[in-house]
């Protein structure tokens, strides 16, 4: 689990998309058995790591990037 370093909040992000995507844009987020956060983009799954907060999920509650952190 991410905890945003500015509002303590954990988790909370808005999925963004940068505005050339061609893609449907169609996400979901959802946890894992061991509480590891999973996203689905257009089909493709992954489970994010620090790097990929750090440089791609922005806080839904302050709108801070760069300001993750495990929890």
């Amino acid at each position: 689990m991410f905890k945003c370093k500015n509002c303590n909040s954990v988790d909370k992000f808005e999925l963004m998309f940068h505005p050339s995507y061609k893609g449907s844009k169609t996400f979901n987020i959802c946890y894992t058995k061991l509480n590891d956060i999973k996203i689905t983009v257009d089909g493709y799954t992954f489970i994010p790591d620090l790097s990929f907060m750090n440089q791609y999920a922005v806080c839904k509650y302050c709108g801070r990037i760069n300001c993750w952190d495990y929890k």
